[in-house]
């Protein structure tokens, strides 16, 4: 049985990974629609708050710490750091540059937050043992593999029809052309997000350790966010227009990831980063690439190409590995601990012979 408990943060998170492809799909069609991005983050952490409210109430009740003014901080930093400003920055990019290559950046969050997490005694590395070789080796396969699935494509895989092929070449082509002016900007503000973001995982590994209830917590975050994104929105735009939906998709789409997306998931992953750390968490990032690439092609009748197939076994093998690296170096943690106890007790065994032996 313990066994199979080992199993359920990657379960998890492999949940949350398919819940976020379905969420970006649904993202890809608001941003067509022309939704305004503030408007988006404010209906999507306010539902998130409503859904969440009353789990946290009855099933944290009688755990729940109380809340100190250091504590309100850390959550609204995170609410600014991992919900409303990251999500905007995210939003901006992909506006700016494309959706594939705003996902390289999100791809590239396993490697940031692993090289953030190493100055402040998070993760660290032991080339001399074999767990400490897997999660480099790991995070550098998942950093080319992410690459890969981005800058290189590669033959086609799946032939559509001519009239489908040729409307998708004149949208590349007109999208190319417009992103050429703005490319570095959207690149800018794409690794600024992917800093925040990362930095989101550092910061909730330190608020689990003080508030430990993942529902109340979220219920907090998702609050200021909702607060926060609302009072940037007015202060950016003031037309009442921009709250109201263009069409029933695009709300049906809000609800979605208020309730999935920065509801559920967003318990769940600060649940794997008390069990398992902030860069175990975050290693699963790549996979919703994948996910979605499985799921565009089928419904939104996305072309496959060589490339992605090809960068996402990598992504896959070097998931593999930083999660076996981060496995064994948990299961040494409690035979270090039981051969440290054994030590002292033979100390203690030993020091009260020679005490007898004292005349």
């Amino acid at each position: 049985m313990k066994r199979y408990v080992e199993w359920y943060p990657i379960i998890v998170m492999l949940a949350i990974d398919f819940a976020f492809a379905i969420s970006n799909i649904l993202l890809k069609k608001i941003i067509m629609d022309g939704m305004n991005h503030l408007v988006f983050i404010t209906y999507r952490q306010s539902i998130s708050t409503i859904f969440l409210a009353p789990i946290a109430f009855f099933l944290e009740r009688n755990t729940r710490p109380k809340l100190t003014p250091q504590i309100l901080c850390y959550l609204f930093l995170s609410a600014i750091v991992g919900a409303s400003l990251t999500q905007y920055l995210f939003l901006l990019g992909i506006q700016y540059t494309s959706a594939t290559f705003a996902c390289a950046f999100v791809n590239m969050v396993p490697v940031t937050t692993f090289l953030m997490a190493l100055p402040f005694g998070l993760e660290t590395i032991n080339i001399k043992d074999r767990s400490g070789r897997a999660k480099v080796i790991g995070t550098l396969i998942c950093l080319g593999g992410a690459l890969l699935l981005t800058f290189y494509k590669g033959i086609p895989l799946i032939h559509f029809s001519d009239q489908q092929t040729e409307s998708q070449s004149m949208e590349e082509h007109i999208s190319s052309s417009k992103r050429k002016e703005r490319w570095i900007f959207g690149s800018l503000i794409l690794f600024a997000g992917t800093l925040l973001w990362s930095s989101w995982f550092l910061l909730q590994s330190n608020i689990g350790k003080k508030y430990p209830c993942q529902y109340s917590s979220t219920v907090i975050m998702t609050f200021f966010s909702a607060i926060q994104s609302a009072i940037l929105t007015f202060s950016i735009n003031r037309r009442l227009s921009i709250w109201i939906p263009k069409e029933m998709i695009d709300m049906l789409s809000v609800i979605y990831t208020g309730l999935i997306g920065s509801g559920l998931c967003y318990v769940g992953m600060s649940w794997c980063v008390k069990k398992r750390g902030p860069v175990f968490t975050a290693a699963f990032s790549p996979l919703v690439q994948v996910m979605a690439a499985m799921l565009d092609v089928p419904f939104l009748h996305e072309q496959l190409n060589l490339g992605s197939v090809m960068g996402s076994v990598i992504v896959i093998v070097g998931l593999y590995f930083l999660l076996w690296g981060k496995t064994k170096e948990i299961q040494k943690v409690p035979q270090e601990t039981a051969e440290k106890k054994d030590k002292e007790l033979t100390f203690q065994v030993h020091e009260s012979n020679d005490e007898s032996r004292i005349p």
